[in-house]
């Protein structure tokens, strides 16, 4: 079921948080064709919910702000884990809570937010804000058609850089409407994984040159290495 000690980190740089990384059912999409995290969930729901229990158990609150991540969305996590959830988040005194949804459940992100017992910010993986790439290439199934339309509804969103067919051009205005439209934001540097989709090493390159700025934002996060929230 995995190691709860990877499961569990504290963010110690921008935006302090204690984040924990719990099991799901599988994701309701499943089939965007970058991804191979989606084989972190389970069917089985009473361990499921024992495991996450354990990883939960390790929130102190120290920090006033908690994420919580699955492989897909929150809303993917068992029920008796979101009452657990709420229930740390009581006895911990937790202040702000971080949760990530896919772009089709944006019409139950008012339910969740009446449902936790203190404000939540929403993630959403945007990958791209080029419509065709985002679609076509990255199967995301997401068919907003532009920043303003993801920001109506979600507070953060994650970009991913560096995947070959990707253009300085498409990046240049992803940050562009990061930056205009929100608040907070992430931008992964895409890793090579077991999917097809690959990396370009020279985008990668050029952009960590070109946006290394973004690098002391105190509204950005930039990972490079998929770990690099200590969990995973």
């Amino acid at each position: 079921m995995g190691v709860p000690d990877e499961r569990y980190s504290l963010i110690t740089a921008k935006n302090q948080r204690e984040i924990c990384l719990l099991k799901g059912f599988p994701c309701a999409w499943g089939r965007c064709s970058f991804c191979d995290y989606i084989e972190d969930n389970s069917r089985d729901g009473k361990a499921m919910v024992e495991l996450n229990r354990q990883v939960l158990s390790r929130v102190t609150g120290q920090m006033g702000v908690l994420e919580v991540i699955n492989s897909g969305s929150c809303f993917e996590l068992p029920e008796r884990t979101l009452e657990d959830i709420a229930g740390i988040i009581k006895q911990t005194h937790i202040k702000k809570l971080f949760f990530e949804s896919h772009w089709m459940y944006r019409n139950h992100l008012e339910a969740m937010r009446k449902r936790m017992p203190v404000p939540i910010l929403f993630k959403i993986g945007v990958e791209t804000f080029d419509r065709d790439f985002r679609q076509k290439v990255l199967n995301k199934h997401a068919d907003f058609e532009g920043p303003g339309e993801v920001a109506r509804y979600f507070d953060s969103p994650c970009l991913m850089v560096g995947i070959k067919g990707q253009t300085k051009q498409m990046i240049d205005h992803d940050i562009d409407c990061l930056k205009k439209y929100f608040q907070l934001g992430t931008i992964n540097v895409y890793n090579n994984n077991t999917t097809s989709i690959r990396r370009d090493e020279a985008l990668v390159e050029w952009f960590m040159k070109e946006y290394s700025w973004l690098l002391e934002d105190p509204s950005v996060e930039v990972l490079y290495k998929i770990t690099d929230f200590g969990v995973g």
